[in-house]
């Protein structure tokens, strides 16, 4: 252990505080998009999503992202080699996961932000949901620790 308790129970709780952050701007941002889906391009409701769009992902989520990362591979790091168990490597998948579905949001942000738009209001429903299973499998594996 490289960081001290105090300082490590700061480092665990700054962590979560992002992790908070970075899941209410993943669970938002594909619910801007069912609605975006839905107006017309060029709308004054497609202008007004845009940047709600732009401001939630660069603003909260991206920036939230990237304290999630750093914070939970010092925590990771401060484990050890000896920690590395099937709970931790499921719950990193799944991280992994969440970080896929970010750039997906991101790319579909842009693709709003260009008119170019391609999906359905419904294929947004449905990655409204990914984030959610996701953050309840890393919940019960970080909390739970089963195997």
């Amino acid at each position: 252990m490289f960081l001290s308790p105090t300082a490590y129970l700061w480092v665990k709780a700054l962590h979560i505080v992002a992790v908070i952050a970075w899941m209410a701007a993943l669970l938002y941002l594909p619910r801007l998009f069912v609605y975006h889906a839905q107006a017309e391009p060029g709308s004054e409701t497609s202008a007004t999503l845009k940047v709600m769009e732009r401001r939630l992902l660069r603003g909260i989520m991206t920036p939230s992202m990237i304290a999630v990362l750093i914070l939970g591979g010092i925590l990771v790091a401060n484990l050890g080699a000896a920690a590395m168990s099937g709970w931790l490597l499921v719950k990193l998948v799944c991280v992994a996961g969440i970080f896929v579905v970010h750039m997906a949001c991101a790319s579909w942000c842009r693709a709003f932000a260009e008119d170019r738009n391609i999906r359905s209001h419904t294929f947004f429903r449905w990655i409204n949901e990914v984030p959610a299973v996701l953050m309840v499998v890393i919940v019960v594996m970080a909390v739970v620790k089963p195997f």
